[in-house]
């Protein structure tokens, strides 16, 4: 399998979670923990992204987060090939900021 620009994947999971009740903010919680524990990063409070080295990666991932869903509030996931991405702009504040490099690593599962 070679890896390209359009078979590396990133995920990015976007999530609009209550948070009035103390089970609530306990799900939300929960749900946050597992996201890093499976390998994502905090791009924005409610957005997280993970990189995959494969389509088939991001299917395995794909259905961990479903499986972790919280009982109530809204989640997406947006699939998209690591050359859509190298078009993404960043900006904190004023200044552009430059994209993180794809990180080099090896997935075994």
């Amino acid at each position: 399998m070679e890896l390209n620009a359009y078979r590396i994947m990133w995920l990015f999971v976007f999530f609009d979670l209550p948070t009035e009740t103390k089970k609530d903010r306990k799900n939300a919680s929960v749900f946050r923990k597992n996201l890093l524990k499976n390998g994502f990063t905090m791009m924005q409070y409610s957005v997280y992204m993970r990189h995959c080295a494969s389509g088939e990666a991001a299917d395995t991932h794909e259905k961990r987060i479903q499986r972790i869903l919280p009982p109530f509030g809204k989640v997406s996931i947006l699939r998209i090939t690591d050359k859509q991405y190298g078009n993404i702009m960043n900006f904190w504040g004023k200044s552009a900021q430059a994209i993180e490099p794809t990180p080099l690593q090896l997935e075994l599962f």
